[in-house]
C-alpha cells in the first residue's frame, strides 16, 4: 500500500524463486524488494504521523520492515535458514 511504482520491474514470484534456490542458481537479488519494504514503512510512518521528521522515528521500522523481509526470504523462499 505504502510502496513505490517501479514501471519496468517484472519481478519474479516466489514460487519461481523457491525453485531457482533448489537448482544450481548461485545468487538471487532481492534488493527491489528490500527497498520497497523501505519506502513503505516510511511512507507509512509519513502518512500516519505527518509531523514526525525525526529520522529514527520513521528509519526504525523501516529497518524493521526490511529485516522482516530478509527472515521471509531466507526462511520461506530461498531455503537457507541455518546455512550460514
Amino acid at each position: 500500500m505504502f510502496g513505490g511504482k517501479l514501471p519496468d520491474a517484472i519481478g519474479i514470484p516466489e514460487e519461481q524463486l523457491r525453485k531457482a534456490a533448489k537448482s544450481a542458481v548461485c545468487k538471487i537479488n532481492i534488493d527491489s524488494d528490500s527497498r520497497l519494504a523501505m519506502t513503505a514503512a516510511v511512507r507509512r510512518v509519513f502518512a500516519e504521523k505527518p509531523a514526525e521528521f525525526d529520522p529514527r522515528k520513521y528509519l526504525g521500522p523501516a529497518r524493521d520492515n526490511m529485516e522482516k523481509l530478509y527472515k521471509h526470504k531466507i526462511v520461506n523462499v530461498l531455503g537457507s535458514a541455518g546455512k550460514a
